[in-house]
């Protein structure tokens, strides 16, 4: 991965690369912002890279990539983005700027881009030289996860049930495949809260059997926006997938969704201190690790 889970207190600063490569940020984000013009859609799948931490190495005949462990395979994307603002950097500043602390600025821009908040990215994150597909399995949550599941899985990064409820926010952009939240949209059973209007609307494009690919946005209202129209679904029993809708029902989170819900500024200004909390989670710093030259393999 390219952001350690494992080192010591990162040692990290708005202004990394002030002297060492100055037009780096702009650099950065003239060619994200290219590149959501594109495609829009872009702005959530770079988010999901940032949160999932798998920007990796490629497979190879030694290390096994985190890219093609069962939470990402066939589903992470941009990639390709990180790799293209990564080469424009090794043109005017060779060696200097991780492909971690790329992908945090790309973040950051992609959530400004599409109407989010903007955030200072804290910077000078190394990149590793290992790849921790097992850990992909036991640290990144489920789709089916229950709210306690979810609350301890982000509560072992350090970060609150707040901080979740306002990550999970992001799912305001994005789509996500038919086979995740398929038993939601069938199910009629008394442990699924769904609202019945909405459960056929995605039947349309999720049938019961087959079509696991299929996609749906993960906001009908407003899918290419960063908003709060997320939260205003849950009250509504309109979470897409059920680690969505648990954040809405009954629970300890329901007074924190139903907030976001009703202040947008108080959702944007939370999403982006969590998104630095998230940051911090003990990068890799000083002399540790190394600065990759090509974002998708390892340095000789």
């Amino acid at each position: 991965m390219i952001v350690a889970i494992n080192q010591s207190e990162a040692q990290l600063s708005t202004n990394f690369y002030a002297s060492s490569c100055p037009n780096a940020l702009s650099t950065i984000r003239n060619s994200i912002r290219t590149a959501i013009s594109r495609e829009r859609r872009m702005a959530a799948s770079l988010l999901r890279l940032h949160f999932h931490d798998c920007f990796v190495h490629d497979q190879s005949p030694t290390i096994t990539s985190e890219k093609t462990a069962p939470p990402n395979d066939k589903s992470a994307r941009g990639y390709e983005l990180i790799d293209a603002a990564k080469a424009r950097l090794e043109t005017i500043c060779p060696g200097v700027v991780s492909c971690a602390d790329v992908l945090a600025v790309a973040a950051k821009e992609a959530s400004a881009y599409v109407g989010g908040p903007s955030w200072a990215v804290k910077l000078g994150r190394r990149d590793s030289t290992s790849a921790f597909p097992d850990e992909t399995l036991t640290d990144l949550p489920f789709f089916k996860a229950d709210l306690q599941t979810l609350i301890d899985n982000f509560g072992a990064k350090g970060l609150s049930p707040r901080d979740m409820v306002a990550l999970s926010g992001a799912h305001t952009l994005g789509q996500a495949q038919c086979f995740t939240f398929r038993d939601r949209i069938y199910s009629n059973g008394t442990d699924n809260i769904i609202d019945r209007g909405f459960a056929s609307t995605r039947r349309r494009r999720c049938p019961a059997v087959g079509g696991d690919d299929a996609l749906a946005a993960m906001d009908l209202v407003t899918p290419n926006s960063f908003d709060n129209n997320y939260f205003r679904n849950l009250v509504q029993r309109k979470g897409l997938l059920e680690t969505d809708q648990v954040l809405f029902s009954g629970g300890s989170t329901d007074s924190i969704v139903m907030e976001y819900s009703r202040s947008p500024s108080r959702f944007s200004a939370d999403f982006a201190a969590a998104m630095i909390r998230m940051g911090d989670i003990q990068p890799l710093t000083g002399s540790a690790g190394q600065i990759r030259r090509i974002c998708g393999a390892v340095n000789n």
